[in-house]
């Protein structure tokens, strides 16, 4: 089963359309995450159509054993987190009324990913501008993703696709909105 983006009810992994609210569905080509609009809001990959001979959750490009058993992986966030041990980040910017919570693997942009309410008034962010991941040897980090306007932490630009460790009292600049790291 898979949940649909739009109305969150269960629906048949082979589907194409949600039963419930008649919603396309389309899965990411990397992680075969279940979503609508042109990016997956976990990876940044491109949503496409399923195939129509194949199954939603047979044979996804890049899409893992684990994610074929359950695409609703994304729903998890932060619960999952503080089950598995993994330190809360939080980005935050109070007098703009930024709070961000880490996702891992999680997309920051203006018209992709889970934070994309806080950044889409700000036309300097980019569509897909960054990403945030987690491993265990190396903590929270950060990656521009090809952004026009550069991810910056603490005054350094980062290079593109290159992750870089988040440390509690870091600066993160996402083009020109500054958030401080908190991470704990």
């Amino acid at each position: 089963m898979i949940i649909c983006p739009t109305c969150k009810e269960e629906i048949d992994n082979d589907s194409h359309f949600c039963d419930q609210c008649g919603q396309a569905l389309l899965f990411c080509d990397r992680c075969g995450n279940v979503g609508i609009g042109r990016r997956c809001t976990q990876c940044g990959g491109l949503m496409v159509a399923p195939d129509d001979n194949k199954k939603a959750s047979d044979g996804l490009p890049g899409m893992s054993e684990s994610l074929k058993m359950d695409t609703s992986v994304s729903a998890r966030g932060n619960q999952q987190q503080k089950g598995n041990g993994i330190p809360v980040l939080t980005l935050a910017n109070d007098s703009l009324n930024i709070r961000v919570v880490g996702i891992n693997g999680a997309i920051i942009g203006r018209r992709t990913g889970p934070y994309s309410h806080f950044f889409e008034k700000y036309p300097y962010v980019s569509g897909t501008h960054a990403q945030l991941k987690y491993a265990a040897n190396t903590g929270w980090c950060i990656a521009d993703k090809h952004s026009s306007n550069g991810t910056k932490l603490n005054q350094r630009t980062l290079q593109p696709d290159v992750d870089m460790s988040l440390s509690n009292g870091d600066i993160l600049t996402i083009a020109n909105i500054n958030l401080q790291v908190i991470v704990r």
